[in-house]
């Protein structure tokens, strides 16, 4: 099985002995104005008329993701399409959409500290089981690791609605809040926050 074979959030539980819960995860987000280039890119976005996940990581996904790295001064790094193989026998292996992780290395994934998937279908809860089986991953590749990294973040969109996710040890919280993409101060205060945690 691949991350992309987690169907249902009752996997995660049963798999992983995981506790979800959801709940309000982020207080008094200070917004972040998108510079000229993010907003013009977004509204470019518009014009394109496929809406397949691969259109909406390269015109929407990926353009914000590229506004996070200049606003950090390269203090993540941001892998696209890597895969993530951590333990086979537990199932958790396979290619990530998006992987940010506070590590500076070029070419080398470590140190993981947020995953993005694109949901399918344009259907938010079919994406929260895949991020959440990489975001376990992440999590014990961080302890393999040493990483001194006590949870982990997630986040599935649609390309238009974000929603974000937490994993601490064997509790996971899913944001009570969604989040849209004709707002992208917000959206990029959120990263934002959970990119100063690690700092």
């Amino acid at each position: 099985m691949s991350y992309s074979n987690f169907k249902k959030i009752s996997q995660i539980k049963k798999m992983f002995g995981i506790v979800i819960f959801e709940k309000k995860l982020f207080n008094n987000i200070k917004s972040i104005e998108p510079s000229e280039w993010l907003r013009t890119t977004l509204s470019y976005s518009s014009l394109m008329r496929s809406k397949n996940e691969k259109t909406k990581s390269e015109v929407i996904v990926a353009p914000i993701l590229i506004e996070l790295i200049n606003l950090n001064n390269n203090f993540i790094t941001v892998f696209s399409g890597s895969n993530l193989d951590v333990d086979k026998e537990k199932e958790l292996n396979g290619e990530c959409d998006f992987i940010i992780s506070k590590d500076k290395k070029l070419y080398d994934l470590d140190n993981p500290i947020l995953h993005i998937v694109e949901a399918k279908e344009h259907d938010i809860k079919l994406g929260i089981p895949q991020c959440a089986a990489q975001m376990y991953a992440a999590q014990l590749l961080n302890k393999k690791d040493n990483a001194g990294i006590d949870c982990i973040y997630g986040c599935v969109t649609t390309g238009d609605v974000w929603l974000f996710m937490k994993l601490c040890e064997k509790e996971l919280f899913i944001d009570d809040k969604k989040y849209y993409i004709n707002e992208p101060d917000k959206i990029l205060g959120v990263f934002q926050t959970i990119i100063n945690t690690f700092k």
